[in-house]
Parts: C-alpha cells; structure tokens; sequence
C-alpha cells in the first residue's frame, strides 16, 4: 500500500524535525560528530534518536 502525498509529508516533516532536535543537541554540548548523528536521526528516526540520548546520558551519569 503505497504512501499518499499528505503521509508522506508528514513522515518528511517528522524526520526532518527529529533529525535537528538530535543534531542541535549534540552541537549545544559539544558533541564533534552532531552532523553525523543528525543524519542517522534521518535515515533511521526514532532508533537513532533513541540510542544517541541513552549514549549521552549515559555518559553524563558515568562522569
């Protein structure tokens, strides 16, 4: 069953807007691969987004 434009927008608009959340995120603490992570954030959505803020709190509790 193939996407209609309106859904397919919107799943655009998620990705997009998820991708520069993670990527502002990593840019506003530091992170030297935020470019990287946002691009993943694209390409693989929530599991990316997922695995980078357990990375970083992860990391923030461990120090």
């Amino acid at each position: 069953m193939p996407f209609s434009t309106g859904q397919f927008v919107f799943a655009l608009v998620v990705a997009v807007v998820l991708s520069l959340v993670v990527f502002n995120h990593a840019e506003r603490h530091g992170n030297r691969r935020a470019t990287a992570w946002g691009v993943a954030t694209f390409f693989f959505g929530v599991f990316a987004a997922v695995f980078y803020f357990a990375r970083y709190y992860l990391r923030r509790v461990n120090t």
